[in-house]
């Protein structure tokens, strides 16, 4: 294993904390991935791992695939991890990863395997914690993929991965603008049911059987006009307080397990109940 670094000032501790920087992740391609779980599936998943990042005394955690190779890790002081780490959660190890390939083309191959598919479109969100919530319910509720249109943040936000429980590099994604996801959508026959307050339909009224995309906006400014026109029907979940709609990845939990629950017996359940 390398000489440990116990200096702030040392330049490649500063290149791990500027990967906090959207525009330093979209620089060099390479992102952090804080947190044994986080790197447990990100591995699994086929992400490559650059560097490790080992807190000084810390046990080496075991790798379920076991894909720690010695020759990545990188001793830290306490001191050092404390500057590197990221959140509350602190498990003493830290990885530098390359970005997996998120393109439009990949999305359509992977799609294009899926006998009726059932996917999320996200416009704008900007939250990473809600951007990460939406992948995780969306793992959860089985769908088939995620396009993030016109997105105001990316995939590899510490935010995004954490709140996910590394859920985004299990599913199908990728980052496109409002006009690729419909033109995507439409040439493949999928249709389009677009989540707003004034929705003439209620979710549970959908047919979410058919190929078909849950569309959701903004958490402030909820979807732009785009979203009209041929293969889309605007849907709405009814409230029944003083709110007059949910947080984004509150309403996308409730739109997913719902389409999931109509399909039920559609097809084979998988080893994980799905």
């Amino acid at each position: 294993m390398r000489a440990r670094i116990t200096s702030l000032s040392n330049p490649k501790i500063k290149t791990v904390v500027k990967l906090r920087e959207g525009k330093q992740r979209r620089r060099t391609g390479l992102f952090l991935l804080d947190g044994l779980r986080e790197i447990d599936r990100a591995v699994q998943c086929g992400v490559e791992i650059v560097e490790i990042f080992i807190e000084e005394n810390n046990l080496l955690p075991t790798i379920s695939v076991g894909a720690l190779n010695e020759n990545l890790m990188q001793p830290v002081s306490p001191e050092v991890f404390e500057k590197i780490a990221f959140g509350d959660r602190h498990e003493g190890i830290l990885a530098v990863a390359r970005q997996p390939e998120r393109s439009l083309k990949r999305f359509a191959t992977e799609i294009d395997a899926v006998g009726m598919p059932l996917l999320a479109v996200l416009e704008k969100t900007e939250k990473p914690g809600n951007i990460g919530a939406i992948f995780r319910s969306a793992d959860g509720a089985g769908l088939n993929g995620v396009l993030l249109a016109d997105s105001l943040t990316d995939f590899f936000s510490p935010n995004v991965i954490r709140n996910s429980m590394g859920t985004v590099f299990h599913m199908p994604a990728a980052a496109v603008s409002t006009a690729e996801s419909l033109g995507f959508l439409r040439q493949t026959g999928i249709r389009m049911a677009v989540a707003r307050c004034d929705g003439a339909i209620p979710y549970t009224e959908y047919d979410f059987r058919r190929p078909t995309a849950i569309v959701l906006g903004n958490e402030a400014d909820g979807l732009s006009n785009l979203w009209t026109g041929e293969g889309v029907t605007a849907i709405s979940i009814p409230m029944l307080g003083i709110a007059d709609s949910l947080n984004v990845s509150v309403a996308a939990a409730v739109l997913f397990f719902e389409a999931r629950r109509q399909r039920q017996g559609l097809r084979p359940k998988s080893a994980n109940g799905i």
